[in-house]
C-alpha cells in the first residue's frame, strides 16, 4: 500500500511536469545549501528549482508523459521546473554552472521533446524572446521603409521628368 505522503509527492511533481514548459535535471552534488538559494534566487519566478527522490520523479515523469526522463534520474538529481521563458531559466543555469562546477546540467525535456546537455547549453544561447521580436520588428520596419520607397519612386520620377520637359520647352521659347 502507497503511502499517502508519498503519493502527494508524486501527484505535486505530475502536476509540476504537466504545467512546465521545460524541465532540466541537473546534478547537485557538491552545492551548499546557500549555493542551492543563490541558484533558486538566479532562476527567479520563471523557474522551481526542486529535489526530489529519484523513484517519485520517474513515476511522476512517466504519469505526465515524459517516459524518456526517467532513464537519467539516477544519483543526486534536482530539477528546474520552467514556467516562464525557457531561454532566461536556460542562461541562469549556464551561468551559475560557470561559476559552480558541481551543478552539472544532465538532461531536460521542452514541449514533451527530449532535450540534451547540448541542447540546454544551445537555448541557452539563444537570444531572449525580447530581443528577438525587437530585431522582427526593426527587420519589418525596414522592409516597410523600402516599399515605401518604391511606391513613392515612380511618382518622383514622374515629376522630375515632367519638370525637365517643363525646362526644356522654356529654353527652346
Amino acid at each position: 500500500m502507497a503511502r499517502p505522503d508519498k503519493v502527494a509527492a508524486v501527484a505535486q511533481l505530475t502536476e509540476l511536469f504537466r504545467t512546465s514548459s521545460a524541465v532540466v535535471l541537473t546534478e547537485y552534488r557538491g552545492l551548499t545549501v546557500g549555493q542551492l538559494k543563490e541558484l533558486r534566487r538566479a532562476l527567479g519566478d520563471n523557474a522551481t528549482y526542486t529535489v526530489a527522490k529519484n523513484t517519485l520523479a520517474a513515476i511522476a515523469a512517466k504519469e505526465a508523459g515524459l517516459d524518456f526522463l526517467a532513464e537519467d534520474l539516477t544519483g543526486p538529481t534536482a530539477l528546474a521546473f520552467v514556467t516562464g521563458e525557457p531561454v532566461e531559466a536556460a542562461k541562469a543555469l549556464r551561468d551559475f554552472a560557470k561559476d559552480n562546477k558541481a551543478l552539472v546540467v544532465k538532461t531536460g525535456a521542452m514541449d514533451g521533446a527530449k532535450l540534451t546537455a547540448e541542447g540546454v547549453k544551445k537555448l541557452a544561447d539563444l537570444e531572449t524572446r525580447e530581443v528577438l521580436l525587437a530585431k522582427a520588428a526593426g527587420a519589418m520596419k525596414g522592409k516597410m521603409t523600402q516599399a515605401a520607397y518604391m511606391f513613392q519612386a515612380p511618382a518622383v520620377k514622374l515629376v522630375r521628368t515632367v519638370d525637365a520637359l517643363r525646362e526644356k520647352q522654356e529654353q527652346a521659347a
